[in-house]
C-alpha cells in the first residue's frame, strides 16, 4: 500500500540526493480547489464525447481511483445516468519492476459491460514522466479493446519523458525535477489538497 507522498505517480520522480532535508509544503490546490477542477473536467469529458453514452473511466491505483469515483458522480448529476467506473492495476506492467522493491498488487476492476469499443477515460492524480501511463496502455490492452482511450489527470507537473500528453488536465504546475507533488484526497488522506514540496537546499537556492 502506498503513502501519501508515494503513489503510483511518484514511483516515478527522481529522487532528492540523501540526507536533504525537506522545507514545508507549499499548498497549491485546496479542497475547492480540487472541486472546482473535478467539476470542469467532468463537463469537458461530456463535451468533447457528446454525452456519456459510451464512456467509462478507469482510476489508476491509488488515488486515480476516488478521483475516478468523484469524475463519475458529478457526470451522473448532469447526465441524469449512471457512467461505469472501474480501477486498473499496472503493477506488472511497469517498466521499473527490476529496479523497485516488490509492491503489492492493486485492485483492478472492469464494469460489467466491459470496455470493448467505450470510450475509455484513464484517471490518475499526477502526471509527470508518463511512464504510469504507458503502462496503463499496456495493461489496458490485456482487459479489452476500447473505440479510444483518453487521459484525466489532476495535475499534470511537466517533464514528460515519453510521447504522452493528457486530454484533461485539472492543473497545470511548472515543477522542477527534484521536487515533489503530494497530492491527498479525502478517502486515503482524511483531507483534500495538493502540496509542493522541495528539498531545503534547493528552496534556499531559489529564495
Amino acid at each position: 500500500m502506498t503513502t501519501p507522498a508515494q503513489h503510483a505517480s511518484d514511483l516515478e520522480v527522481p529522487q532528492a540526493p540523501e540526507g536533504a532535508a525537506q522545507v514545508t509544503p507549499r499548498p497549491v490546490l485546496d479542497q475547492r480547489d480540487i472541486d472546482r477542477a473535478l467539476t470542469r473536467v467532468a463537463h469537458e469529458i461530456l463535451e468533447r464525447n457528446k454525452g456519456s453514452a459510451d464512456v467509462v473511466l478507469l482510476g489508476i491505483p491509488t488515488r486515480g481511483v476516488p478521483l475516478a469515483r468523484r469524475l463519475a458522480a458529478r457526470i451522473d448529476a448532469v447526465e441524469g445516468g449512471s457512467v461505469p467506473v472501474g480501477s486498473l492495476d499496472i503493477t506488472m506492467y511497469r517498466d521499473d519492476l527490476r529496479l523497485r522493491p516488490a509492491r503489492a498488487l492493486e485492485r483492478t476492476d472492469i464494469p460489467p459491460g466491459g470496455i470493448d469499443g467505450k470510450a475509455v477515460v484513464l484517471v490518475d492524480d499526477v502526471l509527470f514522466s508518463g511512464r504510469t501511463v504507458r503502462a496503463a496502455l499496456d495493461a489496458l490492452g490485456d482487459v479489452g479493446r476500447p473505440g479510444l482511450v483518453q487521459l484525466a489527470v489532476l495535475v499534470d507537473r511537466g517533464h514528460r519523458q515519453l510521447p504522452i500528453r493528457a486530454d484533461y488536465v485539472g492543473k497545470n504546475l511548472p515543477t522542477s525535477v527534484l521536487e515533489t507533488v503530494r497530492v491527498l484526497l479525502t478517502e486515503h488522506d482524511g483531507r483534500d489538497a495538493v502540496l509542493l514540496e522541495r528539498p531545503a537546499a534547493t528552496a534556499g537556492a531559489r529564495a
